[in-house]
């Protein structure tokens, strides 16, 4: 019972550093993706920490499936190093007798990545399309950014301001390019601001500028010089576009006969299996070896966990191709992993190694 509660209490310890550094990573990596897509005008400042939580939420189980798994890996590893292993196996008690806490601890975290694998991960992927499409319908000043053309599609016109004063909201040297009706429109203006009526209409309005209208294939243009002129522009409508299989819920994955809905559904089953077959791998892999140095098994146990990974989504493809069906890639795929940890736990528990008649012999 001691020995549980102080593994539990290290593990606990670890998993909490590790999902920190990982998160960080995460978070660091959206970021970057977020503010890149806000330079270029296609999100909204105000927007990106709602995407931020919504990307999270979607890597979520898998971040937590390689926390568990390097948790295990780590903790073990240090007690390999430290000699406590030894101690523990000369009191009687051998390698299988560290599943009983380990499975105890990883049980939350395994009911959590069910749960974000098969609810929470699609319902955060569809949350954040939806976002998306809000913020593409509303065409406000935060979506103007210096140096770059946006385009209104609704209103038909085209926007380019060369710098914004964030204290007043004021933008300097507009350009503005619509079509009205046949004649094509180039305003012109030293400066502008938008501006909401009463009844909820938003115009942008221009002052000290120049306004050229004319025909294309003409030579009929007319120049107008104003103090002040306003543009209405008509808000974005929504666009209605089909959820995408990420974001497709449980229960159409299971109604739909496509073969890429079938793929997506293998890899939300997978999950939750990789990262309990991975929890299993941990313990024989934590194994040290002070001849072949003290990282050999890390630089090991990252090489399975890659070729795991890369396995589920060669066999992904294949489902969604056709060539596999959804039950055939699940037996083959998480058997085969089975049975590497079958044989790594035997070779663990085994005196003889792999070959006991060599031995004999």
């Amino acid at each position: 019972m001691v020995f549980s509660r102080s593994l539990v209490r290290e593990l606990t310890a670890t998993a909490v550093a590790l999902f920190l550094v990982l998160q960080g990573i995460l978070f660091s990596n959206l970021v970057l993706r977020l503010l890149a897509r806000a330079a270029g005008g296609t999100v909204a400042p105000e927007g990106i920490l709602a995407l931020l939580g919504f990307n999270a939420l979607f890597y979520f189980n898998i971040l937590l499936s390689v926390a568990l798994f390097f948790t295990v890996l780590l903790t073990l590893s240090r007690s390999y190093r430290d000699s406590e292993m030894v101690v523990w196996f000369t009191s009687g008690q051998g390698l299988t007798a560290w599943f009983k806490p380990i499975l105890w601890f990883a049980s939350p975290f395994l009911l959590a990545i069910v749960v974000l694998s098969l609810w929470l991960s699609p319902w955060a992927e569809q949350r954040r399309v939806e976002y998306e499409r809000q913020l593409e319908s509303r065409e406000e000043l935060s979506l103007l950014s210096p140096g770059l053309f946006k385009e209104f599609r609704q209103a038909r016109l085209v926007v380019f301001i060369e710098s914004i004063n964030s204290f007043d909201g004021t933008i300097r040297n507009v350009f503005l390019h619509s079509i009205e009706g046949d004649k094509d429109v180039t305003t012109v203006a030293r400066s502008g601001h938008l501006e909401d009526t009463s009844n909820g209409d938003r115009f942008i309005v221009l002052q000290e500028g120049r306004r050229y209208e004319g025909q294309p294939g003409t030579a009929e243009f007319r120049v107008a010089e104003f103090e002040r002129l306003g543009r209405r522009i008509e808000p974005a409508e929504v666009r209605s576009q089909p959820l995408s299989l990420k974001a497709l819920p449980l229960i159409g994955l299971i109604a739909a006969n496509g073969a890429p809905e079938r793929a997506e559904l293998f890899w939300r089953i997978s999950v939750p299996i990789s990262a309990f077959l991975l929890l299993l791998l941990a313990v024989p892999m934590s194994y040290v070896n002070t001849r072949m140095g003290r990282s050999f098994n890390l630089l090991a146990a990252l090489f399975m966990y890659m070729l795991y990974s890369n396995g589920l989504n060669i066999v992904q493809s294949f489902i969604a191709q056709g060539r596999l069906s959804l039950l055939a890639g699940l037996v083959m795929i998480h058997s085969f992993a089975a049975a590497v940890v079958l044989a790594m736990l035997y070779r663990r528990l085994s005196v003889f190694g792999w070959f006991p008649w060599r031995r004999a012999a």
